[in-house]
């Protein structure tokens, strides 16, 4: 069996990696159980384990800041309530802040995406989606939620941009579907009617186009 990192399924790196992935699956099977503490865990281990392989195979420092703050918003949105949505999300701003950072890092600048339109297109493309996007949120959700959805909003837009500026088509194309994991998961969460019979499948794509995206910006790293 082809394994991404060199010494086979028993190297520390890829067995850090099937363990990331059997967490992710397991926690994709029981999306439609009720919040429990091995929920949450298997939740949180998904993309805390691709912290630690960042950290096993000298990743960028920064990304691995990014994927445990990532972990850590995990941890807060596998629970119920405004205060763990809210928890949530102030971590996973914090994480694309540090992705922000990291791209423009390794980028080539802002400047790539005037110099090369397919760049521009789709910084163009994801600009009209989050413009959209927080149009229709900004009618649905409390008072109390439209700031800091409006500041997580402006952030995962920015990285987006910032990844457009690499060189790595995973790092974008990770952003991208981070992108639509958070669009969906807006819909879903407050657009959607509770009682639709699409919330079920929504929540399960959100999660698979999370975690791909996560996974892609990490492999983008490590093995480009």
């Amino acid at each position: 069996m082809t394994m991404p990192f060199a010494g086979g399924i028993d190297a520390n790196a890829n067995a850090t990696l099937t363990f990331s992935l059997v967490a992710a699956v397991i926690y994709a099977f029981t999306l439609g159980m009720p919040p429990t503490l091995a929920r949450s865990a298997a939740k949180t281990l998904a993309v805390a384990m691709l912290a630690v392989l960042s950290a096993l195979q000298g990743g960028p420092l920064l990304l691995v800041v990014a994927l445990a703050l990532s972990a850590i918003g995990d941890a807060f949105l596998s629970r119920d309530g405004e205060k763990a949505f809210l928890g949530g999300l102030a971590s996973f701003l914090v994480a694309h802040i540090v992705y922000i950072v990291l791209f423009l890092h390794v980028g080539g600048g802002l400047g790539l995406l005037g110099a090369e339109s397919w760049r521009g297109a789709i910084a163009l493309a994801l600009a009209v989606f989050v413009i959209v996007m927080l149009a229709a949120l900004w009618r649905r959700v409390g008072p109390s939620l439209r700031i800091p959805i409006a500041c997580y909003v402006v952030a995962i837009l920015a990285m987006g941009m910032a990844a457009l500026t690499t060189n790595s088509t995973w790092v974008i194309g990770g952003a991208v579907l981070f992108m639509a994991s958070d669009g969906l998961l807006a819909t879903e969460k407050f657009l959607v009617a509770a009682i639709s019979p699409h919330r079920g499948w929504m929540r399960f794509a959100v999660w698979v186009l999370y975690y791909a995206a996560q996974l892609a910006i990490t492999l983008g790293f490590l093995l480009g």
